[in-house]
């Protein structure tokens, strides 16, 4: 492992050092060295030795899938959603906004993978998280070029909160949005009928309730 990051960080460094700092290898090479410095947690981890960790920094491929009766949760978790009304948007730059029932919502392409939520200082929990590939919504929606972020809105008792990420994790699948964990239909104590699950983020980007996917163009920096 150490000979593999090894080179993984001398291949980076080379072709960082010739200016190719956007080239379709440097790219594959960021993500295999990212992997390559991550820390493999064994299947007797105990959550509570990971609530003052990093996601960002663990690999849990062996790590035991948390009973969802051993979910804990923070924030907003009574809130009621009338699924009648409800509809998902799909705005910004789309040449085909859409608004989708939560019936036709089960009908999309689906993702299902094991993501560890780590809320800082308080819980952890690593769920089997079922919902949509977003890169098959956002094909439907017919994706503008150029689209650099996807923002998401989603209810905070009373008011809207929203959280952004770059289109590289939304169209990979580290980013979508879920309507079932561990076999089950999403609880509404952890944001039915769709939530963010954030492969690599905190638990605070995991944003419940969702009801509109915002796809926009923005500096580089920003």
């Amino acid at each position: 492992m150490e000979n593999r990051r090894e080179f993984l960080k001398t291949a980076f460094e080379f072709l960082t050092g010739m200016g190719l700092l956007f080239s379709p290898v440097l790219s594959v090479l960021r993500k295999a060295y990212a992997k390559a410095q991550k820390v493999i947690l064994p299947n007797n981890t105990t959550r509570q030795s990971l609530v003052h960790m990093n996601p960002s920094t663990l690999d849990t491929r062996n790590l035991n899938i948390t009973p969802l009766n051993n979910f804990s949760t923070m924030g907003l978790s009574d809130f009621e959603v009338d699924l009648d009304d409800w509809r998902l948007e799909i705005t910004g730059h789309v040449n085909m906004p859409l608004a989708l029932t939560y019936s036709q919502i089960s009908t999309l392409p689906s993702v299902e993978r094991n993501v560890l939520l780590i809320c800082p200082g308080f819980f952890a929990n690593h769920g089997r998280w079922k919902g949509i590939s977003m890169g098959k919504l956002l094909e439907t929606a017919k994706m503008k070029k150029g689209v650099t972020h996807v923002t998401f809105s989603g209810q905070n008792g009373g008011s809207e909160r929203v959280e952004r990420f770059p289109i590289e994790d939304i169209l990979s699948d580290k980013v979508f949005l879920a309507y079932g964990v561990n076999g089950e239909t999403l609880p509404k104590e952890h944001g039915f009928p769709l939530r963010v699950v954030a492969e690599g983020y905190y638990g605070d980007d995991w944003l419940k309730y969702v009801y509109k996917v915002k796809l926009e163009r923005r500096a580089q920096d920003s």
